[in-house]
């Protein structure tokens, strides 16, 4: 698996905070070696548009679609 990210996805990237930016990168690692690594909490957040949903911490979280081999963010 790899991971995608689009414009928008990068532009709230670098807005963030430096620690959640770092949180994020861990996340990603995580994501790519198991969607379902408990620190994550993956779940389906909109059935219909094929949307998931992970945690970065307690009150951050990012969303993407899988496509193939592809995580796009």
């Amino acid at each position: 698996m790899k991971l995608d990210y689009t414009p928008h996805f990068l532009r709230n990237y670098r807005k963030a905070p430096s620690e959640i930016r770092r949180a994020f990168d861990k996340q990603g690692l995580r994501l790519l070696e198991n969607l379902n690594h408990p620190s994550l909490h993956a779940k389906k957040y909109d059935e219909g548009q094929d949307l998931w949903q992970a945690r970065v911490s307690k009150g951050w979280r990012f969303w993407f679609k899988i496509g193939g081999d592809t995580y796009r963010l």
